[in-house]
Formats: C-alpha cells, structure tokens, sequence
C-alpha cells in the first residue's frame, strides 16, 4: 500500500503539527498559513511534508550513517531521538549538549559529524553554534517562534508537543529507508508512530502500581471464593468427625472413670 502525501498530512493533523505559537519569527512567516482567533499561528503542513522530503535526502547524501548527529535537549525528543537513530544508524544525543562535543579536540567525546539534526533551534543553541565553527551543515524543527540562524534546513512544525515530534522523526526516518532501498514504498512500514513517542515515568509508576495493585486484589477474590468451600466442609466434615465423639467411643472413654468411682466406694 503506497503512502501518499495526504495521508501524511492527516496524521499531522491527528498529532497537532500544524499548530504554532502566539508569536512569529519574521523569517518563518513564508510557512505560517492562517493565524486563528486567539491569535496562533498554523502552519502549512503542505510545505513541512515537503521539507521532511528534502531532509531526507539530505540525509541519504551522506555515505557512512554514523556521521550524522541526532541531538535533542528537549525530554520529549529524547526517545523519538533515539528511535530514529535505530532505525537510521545515526549517532543519537539525547539530553544534556556536552560543550566542546564539536569544538574542542582535547574531549574524549569529541565527533566530527557530516551533519547536525536538532529538534529546537532555541534548546540546542549550543549545538547549533558549534556546528556553525565547525561548518556542518544543519537540519531542524522550527517552530513559528524559532530562530534560523545557522539553520540550512528547517523543517516548519510543532516542536513542542510529543506527538508532534514523534510524528516527525517517523517520517522522517520512514522516508530515509525508502530512499535507501531498505524499505519498499508498495509495502509500507510495519512500526507503530507509538514507539516514539515519549513516556513520562511518573505515568509509568502510576501504571505500575496499579497492575500491581490488580495482582494483590486477585488473590483476595480467590480466597472469597474459597471461603465458601470452607464453610460447605465445615457444614459436613466438621459433623461427621464430632459424630464418634457423641456415639459409644465418648461413652467407652468414661466408663473407667466410673470404674475409679467404685473404686473409692471399694
């Protein structure tokens, strides 16, 4: 099943893409569409497809994967992040941009890439200088608030929602591996928008403890139901082991204090 273009754009629409902010960079109005009432701007969602469609070529251009650089200070970036560089090979940094990485020689970390993709231009300031000392070309996801500088391709899109993100990368990833020959655009791509998306880990200790809140409720309904069988055995087995202690055995076990009665008389 070949995936079209508008099938792309109503997933944007689903994951809020084409929702910006109050305020708008004079160098992103060629991609803002309409401005609504509250006065947030929309994006074209029509020119963000294409401009995922030009990254990825950018991003097919380069021969070796392991030179392409992923970074992304954003925490909702960080699994998209690190997804995409599964899928991809690049070389994923998520959380915290050690300074010097592309700069200072003397570092054990230092990378010199052959390409910069960031997730928000103002977050990854630091990234984006370095790349621009090291002259590294620089692909992003600007927002309508978002500063171009040193920015070669900007990908117009929500940046801050997860879903958005997620969104994009998936794409953007989907559209590397049909580019590459590894994937086949008849057959599409069997990986879920869903395992980008980032997790928060207080929902998942919250979702811990109630499945195991779910395994100790279990256990108690069993012993309910066990109660039952209990009280049916104390109802007839109980009887049934009194009953030799009320028959001739009670009376056998008292006949030699009676014997000790006429004993004493004797």
């Amino acid at each position: 099943m070949a995936v079209t273009k508008e099938e792309d754009v109503q997933m944007m629409l689903v994951c809020k893409t084409h929702l910006g902010t109050r305020n708008c960079d004079y160098r992103m109005k060629r991609y803002v569409f309409r401005r609504t009432v509250d006065g947030i701007h929309i994006i074209h969602l029509g020119k963000t497809w294409e401009k995922i469609m030009v990254a990825a070529r950018a991003i097919v251009s380069i021969e070796n994967p392991s030179d392409i650089i992923v970074a992304s200070q954003r925490p909702y970036g960080s699994r998209a992040v690190l997804k995409f560089s599964q899928y991809t090979g690049a070389n994923a940094l998520a959380g915290r941009w050690m300074p010097g990485t592309l700069t200072n020689q003397i570092t054990t970390k230092y990378l010199e890439p052959r390409l910069l993709i960031v997730t928000d231009p103002r977050t990854d300031a630091q990234a984006l200088k370095e790349a621009c000392y090291a002259n590294i070309p620089v692909i992003a996801l600007c927002d309508t608030d978002s500063p171009l500088e040193n920015v070669d391709i900007a990908i117009p899109a929500n940046n801050k929602g997860k879903e958005s993100i997620a969104l994009l990368y998936w794409l953007l990833a989907r559209e590397v591996q049909y580019l590459r020959g590894t994937l086949s655009r008849t057959a599409g791509w069997d990986i879920m928008v869903d395992s980008f998306f980032w997790r928060d880990p207080e929902e998942l200790e919250a979702k811990a403890e109630e499945d195991a809140q779910e395994q100790w409720t279990a256990p108690v309904q069993t012993q309910a139901a066990t109660g039952d069988w209990d009280a049916q055995a104390g109802a007839g087995g109980d009887a049934s082991w009194d009953a030799p202690a009320q028959g001739g055995a009670g009376d056998d076990w008292s006949a030699p204090a009676a014997t000790a009665g006429e004993g004493q008389n004797w």
